[in-house]
């Protein structure tokens, strides 16, 4: 695997909420004011972007990330397409007026899952067709990236006559399994070239397959270091079978998403850490576990293996790495706890794996933010750069 010598770090918004525990009802309501005031807070504490989640749940990425965007400057918005649910012509539109009110910083996040019961909420026909959403989510793919890069600038006349004459612009122009186009798909131009970055994760091997294929950056859940090498390891034998297939080699970046703990001791921390789950009731435990288990996600069922292995372990999983928010928590719930330097030197080694892409979050997000962004990221970047300069050193002496 590459490192990059650029590692890029985002921040997630509570747009269901926020608060200092997990698995009860929010303290804070997700207002526009509030949630200008997490995303400026992460700004302003080095954050380059941030992660709009979404689900039932959750208010919409695309309104939250227009309202954000037009109160940072440097901030960019990671917005989720959901394949399927919007037609991606639509959807292409959508992101380029995105990138240019905000100068260039749109990101696209591809979910081609959240929960099934989301799913059938939405009227999904593939809601449990877990295979089938993939391919149908990277002709949506391809259909996006084709209106945003081979737009002929026609004017409205033109697109009329095509309908009417037997001119070649006739022909299916996109022809899939889930979509067809009879004419050019055409979408303003994005300020970014080629195209804003997309952001793909899931861990079953039609999701790597796809990242492989499509994505710039391939996310992963938070998993102990041992558990991402193997991920990365699959993923690049997915990366050279389809080069040898097609003779195509593309880039791709790594991505890890994770929850952060930062305090001035470790006991703190870790005390911080029991206190986040602290008013579940078993109840509320056990209706999540059950939640849980009907997952068709693969990335799911690796957390809920990870969570049953370390159980007897007080759900530590590694130095600084604890589960106990997957008790109540979907998603990349693995908690990196300690001290400012402690939580950046298990950064600097999934970096050393090749980690160049980390979206983090911690309960609440606002006053979490700056924690990390005070103590812990600049130290990571120093520990870093210290990497970097050893690595050339060695490099030029080898030489």
């Amino acid at each position: 695997m590459t490192q990059h010598k650029e590692v890029e770090f985002g921040w997630f918004l509570p747009t269901s909420g926020d608060g200092k525990y997990v698995g009860v009802a929010p303290e804070r309501e997700a207002t526009l004011d509030y949630l200008i005031q997490v995303a400026q807070t992460a700004e302003k504490s080095g954050f380059e972007f941030v992660l709009i989640p979404t689900g039932g749940a959750c208010l919409d990425a695309w309104v939250v990330g227009s309202a954000i965007m037009s109160h940072t400057t440097t901030l960019r918005p990671l917005v989720a397409v959901r394949p399927g649910l919007v037609a991606p012509v639509l959807a292409a539109r959508m992101g380029a007026a995105l990138d240019v009110l905000s100068g260039g910083r749109a990101m696209i996040n591809v979910v081609t899952g959240s929960s099934v019961q989301d799913l059938e909420e939405l009227g999904d026909p593939l809601a449990h067709a877990h295979d089938e959403r993939y391919a149908r989510a990277r002709e949506y793919v391809e259909v996006m990236q084709q209106a945003w890069t081979e737009t002929d600038i026609l004017s409205a006349s033109e697109f009329v006559d095509t309908t009417k004459t037997g001119t070649a612009k006739e022909q299916k122009l996109y022809q899939g399994k889930y979509y067809q186009f009879n004419r050019p798909v055409s979408s303003p131009l994005t300020v970014q070239k080629p195209h804003p970055p997309f952001y793909l994760g899931g861990s079953s091997p039609v999701a790597k397959r796809l990242a492989v294929e499509v994505a710039d950056t391939y996310l992963m859940w938070g998993e102990p270091h041992d558990w991402i090498r193997q991920q990365m390891v699959e993923i690049e034998t997915v990366r050279t079978a389809y080069r040898e297939e097609t003779g195509i080699d593309r880039p791709l970046r790594y991505g890890l998403r994770a929850q952060v703990l930062v305090r001035d001791t470790e006991e703190d921390a870790w005390a911080a850490a029991w206190e986040c789950i602290s008013k579940v009731s078993p109840e509320a435990i056990e209706q999540a576990q059950q939640a849980f288990a009907k997952t068709d996600a693969t990335n799911q069922q690796r957390q809920n293996d990870l969570r049953e292995q370390s159980k007897n372990q007080q759900f530590v999983v590694g130095p600084n790495l604890w589960t106990g928010l997957s008790l109540v928590r979907s998603g990349g719930a693995i908690l990196i706890v300690g001290t400012a330097d402690q939580v950046a030197d298990r950064l600097v080694e999934y970096a050393e794996l090749g980690i160049s892409s980390f979206i983090l979050s911690g309960y609440p997000h606002l006053e979490e933010a700056e924690t990390f962004g005070q103590g812990a990221l600049p130290l990571f970047r120093e520990k870093w750069q210290h990497k970097l300069a050893i690595q050339d050193e060695q490099s030029t002496t080898t030489i």
